[in-house]
């Protein structure tokens, strides 16, 4: 198979889907990389190493559409790319389709085979490729909180771990999954004190036997975000729904009633968002302010730490590139339900029931087109 690993377009996006070490995987098992020219730049990774690994570095993206049976991203295609996917091509990458309406008609106009990153799922029903990316993103949000909670970022002057004598900072994390348990471990590193809301009980069960003393898991209810939003220094919205938009689990009355110069980090914006004043922001202007709230609302976190990000990356997804590679993806699909789980739009169908739900399209089970 032709297999197009492309450069990222989207704004302040550094993370590449593929290492060279990778690509001399996917070369070993006998398949034909393209990649990109700079692609792998801002991971630190120069054309000279892909090519030693036995890639062909191609000058375009529309090249790599032309020419791949299989094209790999980081980030969901963006609109000036969505006429150069072809009929039958695979694409492979994080597509969170249930908040992007115009790219998801876009897949189904192009007669493309879409696999999500994110809908990829184990029987155990965790996310193998979402799952380091949201390590990623549930450390860093912490490193945010702290930052924006400086006064010369817009914050009211907390330090997270507070000193010997003084109070520490409160932390609020919504959500006991991966990102919540990464957030919520480096907030205790931090020394501040936290409370972590999910709504399984032996999730909680789990998370009160492993968390510090300093972490506080609580059972998730609008009355105990209603109430723990106003004693917070930093909340973090860590909530995910399998390729599912976001819920919106913090409202903007409650909003008003935070603490002016506490700050709101929404990890969960590649979905909507679960903050109800949430917008997309970018590494370059991340942040905005509603009623004296800092909001913190990166749609692509893990690219500000690329070089970390792409090898977590590409550990997780190379076996199953490696596998649509070689079975292709109908034979894929139909000996790995992990795969076929992945399927979001096939052959013109949407296959993933929430978003076909997001926007009111009709459903297709992915087995009826194996």
């Amino acid at each position: 198979m032709i297999v197009g690993i492309l450069k990222e377009i989207k704004a302040e996006e550094n993370r590449v889907s593929m290492t060279p070490a990778g690509v001399e995987v996917m070369k070993q098992n006998g398949h034909q990389l393209l990649v990109e020219k700079a692609a792998g730049n801002g991971s630190g990774y120069a054309d000279e190493a892909y090519e030693r690994a036995g890639a062909e570095m191609v000058a375009t993206a529309k090249e790599i559409y032309k020419r791949a049976d299989m094209v790999m991203h980081v980030k969901e295609p963006l609109a000036s790319e969505y006429d150069m996917i072809r009929k039958d091509q695979i694409v492979f990458t994080y597509l969170h389709l249930a908040a992007a309406e115009e790219l998801t008609h876009a897949l189904i106009k192009s007669d493309s085979i879409d696999i999500a990153y994110e809908t990829i799922q184990k029987a155990d029903g965790s996310l193998p490729l979402l799952t380091p990316m949201s390590e990623v993103a549930g450390r860093m949000a912490i490193q945010q909180g702290a930052k924006y909670l400086e006064m010369a970022q817009g914050g009211h002057g907390v330090l997270l771990g507070g000193v010997p004598g003084v109070d520490p900072g409160t932390v609020v994390v919504i959500g006991g999954g991966v990102v919540g348990t990464n957030a919520a471990k480096m907030a205790c590193g931090l020394g501040a004190k936290v409370y972590i809301l999910d709504l399984d009980l032996e999730r909680l069960r789990y998370l009160s036997d492993v968390m510090p003393a300093n972490c506080i898991p609580l059972m998730a209810t609008p009355a105990t975000t209603r109430k723990l939003v106003k004693e917070a220094d930093v909340v973090v919205g860590a909530v995910l729904v399998t390729g599912a938009k976001a819920p919106k689990l913090v409202t903007k009355e409650m909003i008003a009633t935070m603490k002016k110069g506490s700050v709101l980090v929404d990890v969960a914006i590649d979905q909507g968002g679960c903050f109800e004043t949430s917008k997309a922001t970018t590494h370059g202007d991340p942040i905005f302010m509603v009623d004296g709230v800092v909001h913190y609302c990166v749609a692509n976190m893990p690219g500000a730490v690329a070089k970390t990000s792409t090898q977590a990356l590409t550990n997780a997804t190379l076996p199953y590139a490696v596998e649509i590679a070689n079975k292709g993806w109908k034979k894929a699909m139909q000996e790995n339900n992990e795969i076929k789980l992945g399927a979001n739009v096939v052959k013109g169908k949407v296959t993933f029931r929430a978003v076909a739900e997001a926007f009111g399209l009709d459903y297709t089970e992915v087995s009826d087109l194996l």
